[in-house]
């Protein structure tokens, strides 16, 4: 999956690239942080308030699922500066039938050849001369400070905790980035998301108990 994912994701972000140089892409931000609010919305409920989705966990996407979704989310991630983590992991996680670690995972291991392929695409059509180095060394090393970290949460926490974790973060981010597109940051919006945030992590916990319970007593009884 992260070989395939990889390549439609780096055509599309090196496609991408070179596109943002001669065009404007501002006009589809709002359409897309829209888009990201509602997948965010499905996967809160889906791994949250459902019941747990039967993992397949030997199954592997086909092309008819990665080719439109790789390039799409590498073309975003060039056009928007960012975005390949946010479109491509909800969309594969909305189906429901893949472990959410593995999605998360893969995603992230493909993001490395995507990167290269944009990165190749700004410096061909643009050149390195309107580069800040000393943005790209700070997060480069925020980056790597703070990925595994990421990488180990994600490895042990709950399936409800991550659709709360992950869907949390969508919601955010994309709410921002439409107030954004529309020139009117409200304050009090931000202080309602996160305190829904917060409820939907408290319930998430709660959630975790329940399911670890009926584990333990499936398991007794068997």
């Amino acid at each position: 999956m992260v070989l395939r994912i990889a390549v439609r994701g780096a055509i599309g972000g090196f496609v991408g690239a070179n596109v943002l140089t001669s065009l404007s892409t501002e006009s589809a931000v709002p359409w897309m942080a829209a888009l990201l609010l509602l997948l965010g919305l499905y996967i809160i409920s889906r791994f949250m308030f459902r019941q747990p989705p039967v993992l397949q966990m030997g199954r592997r996407p086909g092309t008819r699922v990665l080719l439109p979704r790789g390039l799409f989310a590498g073309f975003v991630d060039a056009t928007g500066g960012g975005g390949w983590g946010p479109v491509a992991t909800p969309t594969l996680l909305a189906g429901g039938k893949l472990d959410p670690r593995k999605v998360i995972g893969s995603v992230s291991t493909a993001e490395f050849a995507v990167t290269v392929a944009i990165s190749v695409g700004f410096l061909t059509s643009l050149g390195s001369a309107g580069i800040d180095w000393r943005v790209v060394v700070g997060l480069l090393v925020g980056g790597v400070v703070a990925a595994p970290f990421a990488a180990w949460l994600v490895r042990h926490v709950s399936l409800p905790m991550l659709g709360a974790l992950v869907g949390g973060i969508i919601l955010i981010t994309n709410s921002r980035t439409l107030m954004r597109s529309f020139d009117n940051e409200i304050p009090a919006v931000y202080v309602a998301l996160f305190a829904g945030w917060a409820v939907l992590i408290a319930l998430a916990v709660r959630r975790t108990r329940v399911l670890r319970a009926e584990e333990r007593e499936a398991a007794t009884v068997v």
